[in-house]
């Protein structure tokens, strides 16, 4: 009995088989998943760089409100004085500064 068992190679074959698909269809999964993780991180540096083009300066000007038709004894009931607010780039709004999985130089190296 112990002979036929050392012997009997039914199955060996299939494990063999299975084994080796399996590794294929993990290192594919992990390939696969790795460029998934770039195009997200590459449509999300899209997304930065919309928002960050996004140019939020305004100016408004100023006026003040009296009452009556004016002359020396009108009084002023409000006033808004004028303002500006200029915008400027920040340090990562074109993404000057920043790197992205897989693009750029590799750190400590060239």
């Amino acid at each position: 009995m112990v002979k036929n068992f050392l012997n009997d190679e039914n199955g060996a074959i299939v494990s063999i088989e299975l084994v080796l698909i399996i590794t294929i269809a993990v290192l594919a999964l992990i390939v696969g998943w790795s460029e998934v993780a770039v195009a997200v991180n590459t449509e999300l540096n899209d997304i930065s760089n919309a928002v960050g083009s996004l140019n939020q300066g305004f100016s408004a000007v100023g006026f003040s409100g009296t009452n009556g038709a004016g002359g020396p004894g009108a009084k002023i009931k409000s006033t808004y004085n004028a303002q500006i607010f200029t915008d400027t780039p920040d340090d990562c709004d074109f993404n000057t500064t920043c790197e992205l999985v897989g693009s750029g130089p590799v750190a400590g190296g060239g």
